[in-house]
């Protein structure tokens, strides 16, 4: 029996010492699971900040004037041109009405449309039934350009200018690309893919030139070069401004032509703060417009953003549609 007593006392001790241990040992586990579960929460915030990004994108896609609407691209010459759906036209549009109007390009930049009488109750410019002449503003002379409405509101173009020629621009809200279009295949959200990156500005005024896909050649406002690292490695890409003063980079990876689009994938940033880091998230990379229609004028990537990296983030190559 006394034995068992000796026995029975370092069992209890042990058992109460471990008991403070655990009770002493809350006071260091409290904090880590604080932790643990703020760096959970900030991660679904992160994750949703991207989802909801990747609603906007779709919604902006899908527009009934939105890229996916694109049906044709009609390069225009100084001079007259015929314009509307009759093969007759020498402008001649994938739909509405068979003579639309006269349009005419001046060397000086003025354009100008005359309504075919025939036309007129058909056509609204920005919106308010037209006939007669009308003075048209493209996409460059003006914050936003004349639209030219047709087929009951479903239909219209735009005139655009691109290295110092005019193209006009086709819409219909029908289109099969819009009506059918397969929606927008992604990596998944990679936190991994979002960067600190640092900008090097660039001299004030430079310009960079960027070609597009039709092998037109503009400059751009050169905002600067962003550096960053991934893995140890460093890299860089070139950013200009668009107009909005962001950062906006056309690139390509080792990832384009197999996972994502062949022929770059488009990328915006805020400008830096007072520290001059910028925050480089490929989880928000897109395909361009060329991606879905064959009617647009999308920038290449310069030699220098051709990155020798693989970016498993953002959007991948687009679904094919169904037959």
């Amino acid at each position: 029996m006394s034995g068992l007593k000796r026995l029975a006392r370092p069992v209890l001790a042990a058992a109460l010492l471990a008991g403070v241990a655990a009770c002493g040992g809350g006071g260091d586990a409290a904090p880590d699971d604080a932790e643990a579960r703020a760096a959970e929460a900030a991660r679904h915030a992160y994750e949703k900040t991207i989802l909801d990004w990747r609603e906007q994108r779709l919604r902006s896609l899908q527009r009934p004037d939105g890229w996916l609407s694109l049906v044709g691209l009609h390069w225009l010459k100084p001079g007259t041109t015929f314009v509307g759906s009759a093969p007759d036209n020498g402008t001649r549009l994938a739909l509405g009405p068979p003579y639309l109007g006269t349009l005419h390009v001046g060397k000086d930049g003025t354009l100008r449309l005359d309504i075919h009488p025939g036309a007129e109750g058909e056509v609204t410019v920005d919106g308010e039934p037209a006939s007669g002449r009308v003075l048209l503003r493209s996409d460059r002379q003006a914050e936003k350009a004349t639209v030219v409405g047709f087929n009951r509101g479903d239909a219209s173009f735009i005139v655009i200018e691109r290295g110092g020629r005019f193209a006009l621009r086709v819409r219909d809200a029908m289109a099969r690309t819009r009506t059918q279009f397969p929606g927008i295949a992604y990596f998944d959200i990679d936190p991994d893919y979002r960067f600190r990156a640092r900008l090097e500005p660039a001299p004030a005024g430079a310009t960079m030139e960027i070609i597009d896909v039709n092998g037109m050649v503009e400059k751009m406002p050169h905002i600067g070069r962003v550096h960053f690292e991934k893995d140890g490695k460093a890299y860089s890409l070139e950013a200009v401004d668009q107009g909005d003063g962001r950062l906006f980079f056309t690139f390509a990876d080792r990832t384009s032509g197999h996972e994502s689009y062949a022929a770059a994938r488009f990328l915006y940033a805020d400008p830096p703060g007072p520290d001059g880091l910028v925050d480089l998230d490929f989880n928000r990379a897109y395909n361009p417009p060329c991606a879905f229609t064959e009617f647009s004028t999308c920038p290449l990537p310069p030699p220098e953003n051709r990155l020798d990296l693989r970016v498993t983030a953002g959007e991948k190559k687009p679904l094919p549609y169904q037959p």
